[in-house]
């Protein structure tokens, strides 16, 4: 807790403790072990999170996805990353509900549709748990995934192109359904 006396020194000494305390050997060895940098891991991270909705049961999956896709050298394909891009040009200014064939191209390095490899930063503050879950991601075969329209918040996983397009159909008929554009 800090009180409106607080010198920045002290500020900054307790930012640099806390860091230091959550950067501890057990996670620099999985940071190590995992071949990204630790700028890496904080973007790949906040992707997760944004993808997760913040629900800590399916990021450790999320996280084995990306990565798959990463150590396969494909795009990303990250909604988020598209939202932020677009949100960043506008100055957050457009609310997007719902990413549409025409956002893919935005212009960004952090479009993970346009662009192979992790983004340059994190596309939003991300929590310890969604940096566990990057550094102890589930191993899956998982490269596809899609928002569960019979699950709220939750989404379904597959490795399968084919199975992946009908989880895609069924989500995007529950969209229009909904009238969600």
């Amino acid at each position: 807790n800090f009180f409106w006396t607080v010198t920045p020194k002290e500020f900054f000494k307790k930012f640099d403790d806390q860091y230091n305390e959550f950067w501890n050997s057990e996670r620099k060895s999985k940071e190590q072990q995992s071949g990204l940098t630790r700028d890496q891991i904080y973007a790949l991270a906040s992707i997760v999170y944004k993808e997760s909705g913040g629900k800590k049961d399916e990021q450790k999956t999320i996280a084995g996805l990306y990565l798959n896709r990463y150590k396969k050298g494909m795009k990303l394909q990250s909604d988020p990353t598209v939202i932020y891009a677009i949100n960043k040009q506008t100055n957050f200014k457009e609310q997007i509900k719902r990413v549409f064939y025409k956002h893919l191209s935005t212009p960004s390095p952090y479009n993970t549709y346009a662009n192979k490899g992790i983004p340059p930063g994190p596309i939003c503050v991300v929590d310890k748990n969604s940096v566990d879950a990057v550094l102890n991601a589930e191993k899956n075969d998982y490269i596809f995934m899609c928002a569960d329209p019979a699950r709220f918040g939750y989404h379904k996983f597959t490795a399968s192109a084919e199975q992946h397009a009908i989880n895609a159909k069924a989500y995007q008929d529950w969209l229009n359904s909904k009238n969600i554009k």
